[in-house]
């Protein structure tokens, strides 16, 4: 019992330590986590001494029957389904090649991890500047002019299928580098004589690729994966500057929509009914990637 007690006593030692990252923890995320909450129950006005009309459940009844909201879903399934494989595939390439003894890989590795610090809004801009529509577009040009895949000028940007293309693109391209410098972290951690242990036995790369190096850096690919899925299910700068949501909010993802509601149309509570739905969706899904993870870890 004393034991227990000590135990317990033990774990306000580094309360002081731990004090200030609490406070700013509930000061600037638990506590208007749980306003957004309350907000999302009621007809919100942001009008001084205006009256907050309760609405219960309203807003989430209309979240479920929004063909808008369901569209913005979709479009955010997709980009997930598209972008996670995408970036892991290009980065775990880009790790392994550069993980390889060659000349300039130092600066490789740079030169690969600048899109990460780039701001999304210039690189946004940029990515809107080469898929404009018409024959000025350099995509279009490239793809019609030089090329001769094209017989006419895709509009881009204009129709909520080809404007995944751009928005896709962005996403793969920014997210190489951060996936290139987790999987070349594990790819070193990797030890060498495994490796030549692998080439005495004869065994091809493609070998080595799957019977070895996949297997070692699996705690890793999990990780980022599920990095990656909440991050793709948070996209919105990308397509609020790329399309607006348009046209006719074809294009729209669940944040984009959510902004739009609270900031454009001052739908607060509607709009933190949305942003409630997707909180429980990324828990979700994540909780089991989770799992997975810590069953493929333990076997």
């Amino acid at each position: 019992m004393l034991e227990r007690a000590q135990k317990f006593l033990r774990r306000f030692e580094v309360l002081p330590f731990v004090a200030p990252g609490l406070v700013l923890l509930c000061l600037f995320v638990l506590w208007p986590l749980l306003q957004g909450l309350r907000i999302s129950f009621y007809d919100w006005s942001i009008m001084p001494g205006a009256e907050q009309k309760f609405v219960g459940l309203a807003n989430y009844s209309r979240a479920f029957h929004d063909p808008v909201a369901r569209t913005a879903l979709v479009n955010t399934l997709i980009y997930v389904v598209v972008t996670v494989p995408g970036q892991m595939f290009f980065g775990l390439l880009v790790a392994l090649g550069l993980n390889a003894a060659i000349r300039g890989r130092v600066l490789l590795r740079s030169l690969y991890y600048i899109p990460v610090l780039t701001s999304w809004v210039v690189v946004s801009f940029i990515f809107k500047y080469l898929f404009m529509g018409g024959e000025a577009g350099p995509v279009n040009y490239l793809l019609q002019n030089v090329l001769g895949i094209l017989e006419e000028p895709v509009g881009w940007l204009q129709d909520r299928w080809t404007a995944q293309v751009p928005i896709t693109t962005l996403g793969i391209w920014k997210g190489i580098g951060w996936n290139m410098i987790m999987f070349l972290a594990a790819l070193q951690s990797i030890p060498r004589e495994i490796y030549e242990a692998a080439a005495i036995d004869g065994a091809s790369r493609f070998q080595v690729l799957w019977r070895i190096t996949l297997p070692l850096i699996r705690p890793v690919l999990l990780f980022v994966m599920v990095m990656l899925t909440i991050g793709g299910f948070s996209v919105f700068i990308s397509v609020n500057l790329l399309t607006g949501g348009g046209p006719m909010d074809s294009t729209q993802v669940i944040l984009s929509y959510m902004y739009d509601q609270g900031f454009k149309y001052f739908e607060f509570g509607y709009g933190f009914a949305l942003a409630a739905l997707l909180g429980l969706v990324i828990f979700a899904i994540s909780r089991l990637q989770f799992r997975y993870m810590k069953n493929e870890i333990d076997m």
